[in-house]
């Protein structure tokens, strides 16, 4: 069961001496071009380093250069020199001499797994992807992101697997990986006397990167809040669980002594216990609505549903079926729970199990 609820205000740690703080947009002259402002909300969907850093440009071009905008322009840049290294780096001589640093994005939604060394993030990954990555006893094993499909009923969500959080063994290219997400498992070891100060370390680290873990699962876009700033869902996971007595009870210890109020589960991965919850969870607070298909005159096709987001309308649906489609959608019927071929518009919102027959 969950044992924790998001409401509470997760852990606010500033940056570190000699890192400057985030830029906040709200304190910035509101004479911002309407090019500029275009761009940033583009900026704030784009999931790939290549879309993000031609968006980048694109603000940087357009932005007015004065005073009241120095410090942003001077973020942009910085995230445009790191993104432009990112991108080149990988390649040498037209071919890739490392794995790729960012994961694009499939099923029905990215959740990175983040946590300190040793915390049993590898090990839980590969118990629910069924993934072959390394398991060690010793930290630093996980060297590049490493993804697997968490199966839900019938979707997948994908799991990222990252490099540990540690000052110890810094990621350069970390940020950028964490983008494409959705959210995040934040994987904790009760059993490890220093991970309180793992935790805050963690925390540290992320926001040198202009990275914030949120507890609220709800997506609420602020216009005031930094564009190049990222505010990430999570969930903590608390691993061998077997292994910590009175578990209930040092969870309750870890989020006091580190305020962190982000909702919990409590598994282990040598048992199997509490694993189930974890894509329930997902599933739920992703908002994850899956929608069938069907061709006139034949029956649905129930085994790979598409998946959209709650509040979506058949118009989306549409554009995962075939890009052609959505531009030449008139109008679908619908089935549902006594609902039986009903005629509806692109506009209309679909619902989980909804199914579709599409008319262009």
């Amino acid at each position: 069961m969950v044992v924790g609820a998001a409401g509470r205000p997760g852990l606010l740690i500033t940056a570190p001496s000699g890192v400057a703080a985030p830029t906040v947009v709200g304190e910035m002259p509101a004479n911002l071009t309407p090019e500029y402002k275009a761009a940033e909300a583009e900026f704030r969907q784009a999931r790939t380093p290549e879309d993000r850093l031609s968006l980048l440009r694109e603000m940087l071009r357009t932005i007015p250069k004065h005073k009241g905008t120095e410090h942003l322009r001077g973020d942009i840049k910085t995230r445009i020199k790191d993104l432009t290294h990112e991108l080149a780096a990988p390649r040498k001589g037209g071919a890739r001499t490392g794995p790729p640093t960012v994961v694009r994005r499939e099923g029905a939604g990215q959740v990175a797994l983040l946590g300190p060394p040793n915390s049993g993030k590898s090990a839980l990954h590969a118990r629910l992807t069924g993934s072959h990555a390394d398991v060690e006893p010793y930290p630093f094993t996980t060297q590049s992101p490493q993804p697997g499909m968490l199966c839900f009923e019938d979707i997948a969500f994908q799991l990222i697997d990252l490099p540990p959080v540690s000052a110890q063994h810094p990621v350069p290219w970390l940020a950028n990986a964490l983008h494409p997400a959705d959210g995040c498992l934040l994987v904790v070891d009760l059993g490890e006397p220093a991970c309180v100060e793992q935790t805050a370390e963690l925390h540290e680290l992320l926001a040198a990167r202009q990275v914030t873990l949120v507890g609220s699962w709800d997506a609420v876009l602020d216009e005031d809040e930094d564009p190049l700033a990222l505010r990430l869902p999570t969930l903590v996971v608390v691993t061998k669980a077997d292994q910590i007595p009175e578990v209930d009870d040092e969870l309750a210890a870890f989020r006091e002594l580190t305020g962190c109020g982000y909702p919990a589960v409590v598994v282990s991965v040598a048992t199997g216990d509490g694993l189930d919850q974890i894509g329930a969870f997902l599933f739920r607070h992703l908002g994850v609505v899956r929608v069938y298909t069907k061709v006139p005159g034949r029956p649905p096709d129930r085994t790979r549903p598409f998946t959209v987001r709650r509040g979506q309308t058949v118009h989306d649906v549409a554009e995962l079926v075939h890009k052609e489609l959505a531009t030449g959608l008139r109008y679908a019927r619908l089935w549902r729970d006594g609902i039986e071929g009903r005629q509806i518009g692109p506009d209309y919102t679909v619902e989980d199990g909804d199914i579709l027959e599409l008319h262009g």
